[in-house]
């Protein structure tokens, strides 16, 4: 029988997503990239998940795409809309995670995180990592332009000039340097990822869900809107947060009754 190649658990309102081809790092085959695509599809729509998780079996995130069959591993059997989508794999793949997903997603990047590998973990709205995490872009040495969005997630992150930097050099970014310069945003021991990523996970998991869809949102448009644009992108997040009626009623009487909230998505 045939293992799964992405991993779902659930831990309380936190998915936890485990991408799981240990033995070859966790390359990106069609099967995990179509797994992690409709996983993505599916959470979007499970209101029981406030959070998610996502990371890789064994020692290492991820080491990008899988070329030992080629290009892009399976790519052979695509069917004509797949040939003619100017995004490919590689854009259907970030946009799963950063856009589709719909709720905040942490990557828990467990070694290293490498060409795709290092893309899919940018795509997600926070990293935590470990002294064993390490980053490579990768691409330059493999004669192709970067993809599955690292050209839009790294220099928002770390900085046009960083950017620059990582992507032409192809050197290693070690834990230390990843976290000073912003690729982690917590550095935690190796032995304690998954649990602290989760902890995190669920503290967000805390807060009003349908406000929070909305503040991601809101936050991703600031990153490629201008200034009015973004004023106008607040004010409507702010009509979309106030449909959760139960939840803006709850913070008021939990704080007026000095007790914790009890917030349900309504």
């Amino acid at each position: 029988m045939t293992e799964k190649s992405l991993l779902v658990e659930r831990r309380e309102k936190v998915a936890l997503l485990t991408m799981n081809r240990p033995s070859n790092l966790n390359a990106l085959n069609r099967d995990l990239q179509d797994s992690i695509i409709s996983t993505c599809e599916e959470l979007r729509n499970d209101d029981s998940v406030w959070a998610v998780v996502l990371t890789g079996s064994g020692r290492g995130f991820s080491s990008g795409a899988d070329l030992r069959g080629g290009r892009t591993e399976g790519v052979v059997e695509q069917s004509r809309q797949e040939r003619i989508d100017v995004y490919s794999w590689v854009g259907r793949l970030a946009t799963a995670i950063y856009r589709t997903v719909d709720k905040p997603i942490i990557a828990a990047v467990n070694g290293v995180a490498a060409g795709a590998g290092m893309s899919v973990a940018l795509a997600c709205d926070m990293r935590v990592g470990t002294p064993n995490t390490r980053f490579k872009v990768v691409f330059l040495e493999r004669s192709l332009c970067t993809d599955t969005g690292m050209s839009f997630f790294l220099p928002r992150i770390v900085g046009y000039s960083r950017a620059c930097d990582l992507i032409f050099t192809s050197r290693f970014v070690e834990a230390e340097e990843a976290y000073r310069i912003g690729l982690l945003d917590r550095l935690v021991p190796a032995d304690k990822l998954i649990d602290e990523a989760v902890a995190l996970a669920n503290q967000i998991a805390t807060l009003p869900p349908v406000a929070m869809q909305v503040a991601r949102r809101v936050l991703q448009q600031s990153m490629e809107s201008y200034f009015e644009e973004q004023l106008r992108n607040e004010s409507f997040g702010l009509i979309m947060a106030r449909r959760a009626p139960h939840d803006m009623q709850e913070q008021r009487d939990s704080f007026l009754q000095k007790r914790p909230p009890k917030f349900t998505g309504t």
